[in-house]
């Protein structure tokens, strides 16, 4: 018989190889029409989800976002509204990325519900080039972008690139972005940021009471405790923290999930050791919002610490992000999770990592 340690480091590897081997066994085609401004990317043949990048939405986003039994786990609302879908928070669209104040501008919050007297207070990304796009066992989209203030003034160039993938019963989406500075660029620390996604309806997470939130603009959001019967969801960290715990608190990956009709489904977001204060903090919300937020250490620790990011002219800083969604019987388990947050970590590495 195998030594004890000898068998948990063989069910962990089977766990990476098995994970690894379904991850990318159904075709991904990348479709890109230009005049309409969005890229649509199916997997196995069946819509995934759609880059749309016009400049009415204030930024590009991936939505939907559907599992591969196609199950939609991010809000309709505002785009496609679906019947009880809640209608707080229009910036919450999709997958998005992009920060509450950059050299003082807010680039999260900005949307068609903004007033124009009020919009000189808020930043653009307006989207510039497809740089590519190609199909096959795993399907890429890259894109360059700019960070303005509402005049055009460029405060950031963005380059993303995604990489997407699918089983059977998974979808994943890994994220590289490049920001680089046109000018001197502070992220201060703020709440709102960085990779953010709008949860579906029944993977918000159920309350018996009346909860409020109020953003940074001073908008609250008022949940109903008890009278909204669709939420099943709930959150847990790779740290072991669940629910609204899950809330600033440190972890390299956070899993939100729950159940849409009779499957489990789940999102998780995974973080790369190459980024800014890994582990991230999590901004989780019972309401749905869930992003991972770096840049949000002032506002996380309670003032104990903070990172305050500010970029000289010509530098750049590189963010890299997982994003799984299953659908089955069962949720992945933690060593599932693990396995793939230690896939990713090998992967993208940046040259100072490699050399290591």
């Amino acid at each position: 018989m195998l030594p004890a340690e000898n068998v948990t480091c063989l069910v962990f590897m089977m766990f990476c190889s098995s994970f690894a081997a379904i991850a990318q066994d159904e075709a991904v085609d990348i479709k890109r029409y230009d005049k309409e401004q969005k890229v649509e990317v199916l997997i196995g043949g069946k819509p995934f989800t759609t880059f749309m990048y016009p400049d009415s939405l204030e930024k590009p986003v991936l939505y939907p976002l559907r599992t591969a039994g196609g199950k939609v786990v991010t809000r309709g609302f505002p785009l496609d509204p679906r019947p009880g879908d809640p209608t707080d928070h229009p910036h919450h669209i999709g997958l998005w990325f992009n920060f509450e104040n950059v050299n003082g501008l807010d680039f999260w919050n900005n949307s068609y519900a903004i007033p124009a007297a009020k919009k000189s207070h808020y930043g653009w990304i307006r989207t510039k080039n497809i740089k590519e796009v190609r199909s096959g066992k795993s399907g890429v989209l890259a894109y360059t972008a700019d960070w303005t203030d509402q005049a055009g003034h460029v405060i950031l160039t963005e380059t993303t690139r995604f990489v997407f993938s699918g089983s059977k019963t998974t979808r994943q989406i890994d994220r590289i972005t490049t920001l680089k500075a046109v000018q001197v660029a502070l992220f201060k620390d703020a709440k709102d940021g960085l990779l953010g996604l709008r949860l579906a309806h029944e993977l918000q997470m159920p309350t018996q009471k009346d909860e409020s939130f109020s953003d940074s603009k001073g908008i609250v959001t008022v949940v109903k405790g008890g009278s909204d019967q669709v939420p099943t969801g709930n959150y847990i960290t790779s740290e072991g923290k669940t629910g609204n715990d899950a809330w600033s608190s440190r972890a390299v990956w956070c899993n939100a999930f729950g159940k849409i009709g009779a499957d489990s489904v789940s999102v998780t977001i995974i973080d790369h050791p190459d980024n800014p204060s890994y582990p991230t903090f999590w901004h989780a919300r019972g309401y749905g919002l869930f992003a991972a937020n770096p840049l949000g250490e002032q506002i996380f620790t309670n003032g104990l610490s903070a990172k305050n990011l500010k970029l000289e002219k010509g530098k750049s800083v590189t963010f890299k992000f997982r994003i799984l969604i299953n659908q089955g019987t069962q949720t992945p388990s933690k060593q599932l999770l693990n396995a793939s947050a230690k896939s990713f970590a090998g992967m993208y590495l940046s040259n100072e990592q490699k050399s290591k």
